[in-house]
């Protein structure tokens, strides 16, 4: 991951207001930037970087020679910018998947740009010869995003809440922090004093509808039906392509293995197509649990059979607590489900910065939520109402969110 952080028509001294996106430097341990905008002594972009790709030229904002009047602060990978840059013969500055989204921008504007990344991403475009502030995030939401706009047209967008919270500005005490909603686009009109102007907010996908980019895909071909073998087989092509367009990254990949079936299956199917691809290491896999848990029991038998490097990390209930003050603080939330499933993650999370080289770290973590896995998820609805995503009483929506979530 990396930490995004923007201003637009600050009142108050940049170099001040600075040290709010200090406050995610932890998203970012290998490099950090500060940049103002050209011509606007009251804007500027933040960003601590995570180096996954191009550890040479992957700084941003990213701005390119062909588009001095571009400026791109990113986070996220975007998995089909080589075949988008193949199919459209654009020439590349950099190795940085997300210079895609300029190239696009700068062909067919924002609404086809954000429709054809394949990807997880929250990104701020600033066009200076058009005047516009662009915001956008993926889909589901997987990369967080966070603005903040007052009335008179101070913005300050950061990829958490508490890069914002502490911003000063002479119109109001505190400024109203809110998540952007995943899978819209934000256009904003920028004024010659630096300050902007909401223009619309638009929805450009919805996760029951084939997205754009699917056009141009090199997944191999689908059938269509209910018949079980046709879904079988769709779900293992949708999933193995799942896993294969995530391996692209320079650094060291590794997967957390609880021994279920989610993380077994990704771990099982990651180790397959490293081999595959003739990397030169051992896939590292990470299971966390107190002493005798049958999660760590179940992963090492998994771990024994695909023939990875298991590591165990082991935490009694003290260490639980005394990590959860920093796990609500990193969340940003006190919802009781997510902060119980997030210390395991945090413990383990520091486990691997601390003792491995392993950077990019697969997981059969969401799977769950998005396709209704968790026994609640009965009560969801009730017998006579309609299913939020086809309408209808009876569906196989929840069934076949699993190709929605790997697509």
């Amino acid at each position: 991951m990396c930490g995004i952080w923007a201003l637009f028509g600050s009142d108050d001294c940049l170099s001040v207001q600075c040290l709010s996106a200090m406050k995610i430097a932890h998203r970012g341990p290998d490099a950090f930037r500060f940049e103002n905008v050209n011509g606007y002594t009251n804007c500027c972009f933040g960003f601590h970087r995570l180096a996954v790709v191009d550890q040479l030229f992957g700084m941003q904002p990213i701005r390119l020679k062909k588009y001095p009047y571009l400026w791109l602060c990113y986070n996220g990978e975007i998995y089909n910018h080589k075949k988008m840059q193949q199919h459209f013969e654009f020439e590349y500055q950099t190795k940085v998947d997300g210079e895609i989204i300029l190239h696009l921008y700068d062909k067919g504007g924002i609404e086809q740009t954000i429709c054809m990344l394949d990807g997880v991403f929250a990104f701020i475009l600033l066009d200076t010869a058009n005047k516009k502030v662009f915001l956008g995030r993926d889909t589901y939401g997987v990369r967080p995003l966070f603005k903040a706009m007052t009335e008179d047209g101070f913005l300050a967008v950061c990829s958490e809440a508490k890069g914002l919270v502490t911003l000063k500005h002479s119109t109001t005490p505190f400024l109203k922090v809110e998540p952007f909603l995943p899978g819209h686009y934000e256009v904003l009109d920028l004024k010659p004093n630096g300050k902007v102007a909401s223009v619309e907010m638009v929805k450009y996908h919805h996760c029951r509808d084939e997205p754009l980019h699917a056009l141009y895909d090199n997944v191999e071909k689908l059938f269509p039906g209910f018949e079980i073998e046709t879904v079988k087989n769709n779900l293992r092509i949708l999933f193995n392509n799942a896993v294969k367009k995530r391996l692209m990254t320079d650094r060291r990949i590794a997967c957390l293995l609880s021994g279920g079936l989610d993380s077994s299956l990704v771990a099982a199917t990651l180790l397959k197509q490293l081999k595959e691809a003739q990397v030169q290491y051992t896939l590292q896999t990470f299971a966390i649990g107190m002493e005798d848990s049958p999660d760590l029991l179940a992963a090492r038998k998994v771990a024994n059979h695909i023939g990875s490097e298991h590591h165990e990390v082991l935490f009694n209930s003290e260490e639980g607590i005394q990590a959860l003050d920093e796990v609500i603080f990193s969340l940003e939330t006190y919802d009781i489900t997510t902060v119980r499933a997030s210390v395991g993650m945090y413990l383990i999370s520091k486990y691997i910065r601390k003792n491995t080289d392993s950077v990019v770290i697969f997981s059969g973590e969401g799977s769950d939520e998005l396709t209704q896995g968790y026994i609640y998820f009965h009560k969801v609805r009730g017998r006579n109402e309609n299913c939020c995503v086809c309408q209808k009483q009876s569906c196989w929506c929840f069934w076949n969110f699993s190709y929605l979530f790997v697509k």
